[in-house]
């Protein structure tokens, strides 16, 4: 498998195993929590579902390796994974599209535990520009490029009617974006250098159906 390596010198992982590792630390978090030294692999691949081989492959990318017969040390794994991921660092972003789910996101401030930092929304309508949600202002979208000049937050969260998504995008990324996360089902276009991270729930609730009705034949 091969992998790269960004101008800072460090590994780029294959994307499966950047979305496993995420698992690894919540688990790992709330062994940390409960005072736990140590713990394996195996351990972790049963609460998990996660072959025990692949873990071990997951975290010596990140060059963490267990004892033999002793397994990882439970803090210094959190503090690893932690620092490896960003969650430990501090990340500004904004939300445009103040909806329901924008406000849900504005309102999560669980999300600062992960290192995400919402600081202001933006959006269209009248009712909302001006006003607070969750505690996080909202301005007019027309002032995006220039709020963008002078805050310089590199995140955009996306949760705009599927409609105006690229326009959205286009926009976010005029104003000096370079890191968009959708919400909505379309698949933005972007240039090169722009990091692009999907999430669609209704792409998964299509697997959520589709699997019921093949539990149901």
């Amino acid at each position: 498998m091969n992998m790269t390596k960004n101008n800072e010198n460090r590994t780029i992982l294959p994307e499966p195993t950047i979305r496993r590792l995420p698992w690894y630390l919540s688990y790992v978090r709330m062994l940390d929590n409960m005072n736990v030294g140590y713990v394996s692999s195996t351990q972790i691949s049963k609460e998990l579902n996660v072959q025990s081989s692949q873990i071990a492959k997951d975290l010596s990318f990140l060059d963490i390796r267990g004892k033999t017969r002793i397994g990882y040390e439970v803090h210094s794994l959190v503090t690893s994974l932690e620092d490896f991921l960003g969650f430990n660092r501090h990340h500004d972003a904004v939300v445009i599209g103040t909806g329901s789910l924008g406000t849900a996101l504005m309102q999560d401030h669980g999300l600062e535990h992960y290192g995400l930092n919402i600081v202001a929304g933006f959006d269209v309508r009248g009712d909302v520009i001006g006003k607070q949600l969750g505690g996080v202002p909202v301005f007019n979208i027309a002032d995006l490029t220039s709020w963008q000049q002078e805050h310089g937050v590199s995140i955009a969260i996306l949760t705009v009617p599927v409609e105006k998504a690229q326009e959205t995008a286009d926009l976010a990324i005029a104003s000096g974006m370079t890191a968009l996360w959708n919400f909505t089902p379309y698949r933005i276009k972007a240039p090169e250098g722009v990091v692009i991270a999907n999430t669609s729930i209704y792409a998964h609730l299509a697997i959520i159906y589709n699997r019921m009705q093949e539990h149901e034949q």
